[in-house]
Order: structure tokens, then sequence, then C-alpha cells
């Protein structure tokens, strides 16, 4: 059960801010500037007659079919006796609906994670089907159900996307979201899948270029870069970008906090320049499943090590390792990336809960005023 309620000051503050800007007309964002990002390396996403590229080059590719061959041959770790087990928690469903004051953070699975910051609720990656795949017969299965269903959701503000792969953009899931009672959220989106949105009947959508910035509904948000790649179809490969995303309260805010969702990546010097531009964040969602086997998912997905390296990249106070323990994408065992996630976290010399994993369905609390150390803010 979450704690109380903040004090009463809080609702007073988000009655007196519109719906969909800042608190105050033309109040300046609670980030870098266009020249404190281009200094720090961010800038928009290179482009050729490929498609969308890497800041640091393209992907080292590996074949798709000797992987498949080998897993084929070779099969994947055997899961446990009985079978994986994963701790599912149970939210109170009525106070997450109807809470406006509280800052929290639910896992749902997967790369979807429910943010309700400042009072605006704002949803990562919904993924809430049985198959990441084009097709409700094949493809990776859900092992683990969502923390929340789609039903238990509160109104849902913000939708924010990383990239087209079908694990991370959900037909299903974003159309039920358009459909949801009360009218459609705002999905943010990277270059290119606004058209995509706009086929399936989806308009209440803006995308961004890396380093693009835009503020809504009481938040700041900004599109950073990634080091991945997007298909959905064997001819559209980086037809659309790829990214992350930094989510900060406004400028004046009287809790200031910042989220980044890293959305999927390889590991680069993007983190870095991350790091410079916005000093630190007091949250930092980042994957750490679906790395093995190393030489073909290597360049594509972080390890747990890596998943380490980018919390000190960007200079997280906090993380909770996301990516993991929903859909079997890759090789190695379902439940190993908590137990890689710890021994990094360990061997770098971080505290015990400077970056752990949840329960599907776990809550926390993102109460910067109850810190000891003072939010990220610039």
């Amino acid at each position: 059960m979450p704690l109380p309620f903040r004090s009463r000051l809080v609702w007073a503050a988000i009655a007196l801010c519109g719906a969909s800007t800042h608190c105050a007309a033309g109040a300046p964002p609670s980030g870098p500037t266009p020249d404190q990002l281009a200094a720090s390396g961010i800038h928009h996403a290179p482009h050729t007659g490929n498609g969308y590229e890497n800041n640091d080059g393209p992907l080292a590719r590996g074949s798709v079919w000797a992987w498949r061959w080998n897993r084929w041959t070779h099969g994947l770790p055997p899961p446990p006796a009985n079978g994986y087990a994963f701790p599912v928690d149970h939210p109170d469903v009525a106070w997450i609906k109807a809470n406006r004051s509280d800052d929290t953070m639910t896992w749902i699975g997967h790369a979807t994670a429910l943010l309700q910051i400042n009072g605006v609720n704002v949803i990562t990656d919904p993924m809430f089907s049985e198959r990441a795949s084009p097709f409700a017969f094949a493809g990776p299965k859900r092992r683990v159900p969502p923390g929340l269903a789609l039903e238990e959701l509160p109104h849902i503000d913000v939708v924010l996307i990383s990239h087209s792969h079908y694990d991370h953009l959900d037909t299903a899931s974003v159309e039920a979201l358009n459909a949801q009672p009360g009218g459609p959220p705002l999905f943010l989106v990277p270059l290119g899948i606004k058209d995509w949105l706009a086929k399936k009947g989806i308009t209440n959508a803006q995308e961004l270029d890396w380093g693009d910035e835009t503020s809504v509904a009481r938040l700041d948000f900004w599109f950073v870069p990634a080091t991945h790649w997007s298909a959905r179809t064997l001819t559209d490969r980086n037809e659309t970008l790829w990214g992350g995303w930094v989510v900060k309260t406004p400028a004046g805010a009287a809790y200031p906090f910042s989220v980044y969702f890293a959305g999927d990546t390889g590991y680069s010097n993007d983190f870095k320049r991350i790091g410079a531009a916005f000093g630190c964040v007091d949250l930092a969602l980042i994957p750490v499943g679906a790395y093995e086997p190393r030489w073909f998912m290597g360049a594509q997905h972080v390890d747990p090590q890596q998943a380490v390296q980018i919390f000190q990249d960007v200079r997280a106070k906090k993380a909770i390792g996301i990516h993991w323990g929903t859909f079997e994408l890759t090789d190695e065992a379902l439940d190993e990336p908590p137990k890689k996630l710890a021994e990094a976290a360990h061997e770098a010399g971080l505290p015990d809960d400077a970056f752990t994993v949840l329960h599907h369905g776990q809550m926390i609390r993102l109460d910067a005023s109850a810190d000891s150390q003072p939010s990220c803010s610039r």
C-alpha cells in the first residue's frame, strides 16, 4: 500500500495548472537548452539512403540464420523443474486510478511502465498482447501476465514509444489506449511512427527527432539517442527512428523529478552524452534482458554489466531493470538477468538498492522530497 498523500498544496498547484502546458505560460523547460544539447553531442539523427543510423556508426549485424540454427541445434537453457515462477504483485487498482498527487512508478512488464508524475499518467511502450509478433499464432509468447491489465489503468495522458519493434509497439495495445474512456492520450513517438499510427486511426500523435523537446500536461519530454534499429517488415528496416525519453517536471516544480526511459539499446557513447546534457536523473529505466548470445545480440541489446555502465553514464540516482522476464526473446534463461544485474552492480560498488528489479505489478513511490539527496536539476 502506498504511503499517505502529499500535502494538499500539491492538489492546489495542479488545479492552477493547465492540462497541456506549463503552469506558467511560456515557462522555460526544466532541462538543457538546444545549445547545451549540441555541446553534449546530442543532435538530430543521421539519415542516409539506407534510413536512420546510429551516432557511432552502423550496427554490426550477425547472421540471424546462424543464430536460429544454433538455437535449434542446442536449444534454450532448460527452465527450473517446476517452470519459471515470477512473483506478481497485485497493486491497489482503485488507488492508482484515483491518484493524482503521489509520484509513482509501476512495472507492468517488459518495457511497459506506468509513471504517475506531477499529476500526469504516462505509460512507456505499452505491450499487453499475448505475443510480441505480427501473428496471433506464432512468435514470442508472454510468460507472465501484465502487472496491470489495460482496463485497470488510470486514464493515460501520454504514451511514450521508443521504437517500432513488436515487443515495444503493439497494435492492439495502442488501439485500446486510443479508445480509452475520457478521450485518447497524446502519443509521443520517434520520427516515422506518426504515419504508422495514423493508418491505425490514431491521430493524436507528435513525433520527435533526437534532441527535440516538448511540454505536455505539466511535464517536459526530450527524445534522446539510443543504439538500436527499427523494422516491422522485411522491407522497412530503419525507416523509422528509435531512441529513449527523458521526462522532467517543469522548472520551479514544488517536487522536481526526472526519469530516463532507455527503451531498447546496445551500449555506446550516447549515454555519456545524455549524462552530460542532463546532469543526472532521479530514476532510470534501463533494459537488462534479451542479451544472449553476445556475438549476435551484443550490438543491439545491453547485458546487465553494460546496463550498470549506462546507470553510471547518465548519472542516475536510482535505476530499475526492465526488458526481462516477460517474453522469451533470446538465449539466456528467463530468470538470469536479475542475478547478473546484482553481480554487476556489486562489482561496480553500487549500493544494494541503487539498481534493482521489481516484481511484475510492483509499484514504488518516487518522492524526491523524502530522499536524503536533492533531486536532479540543472
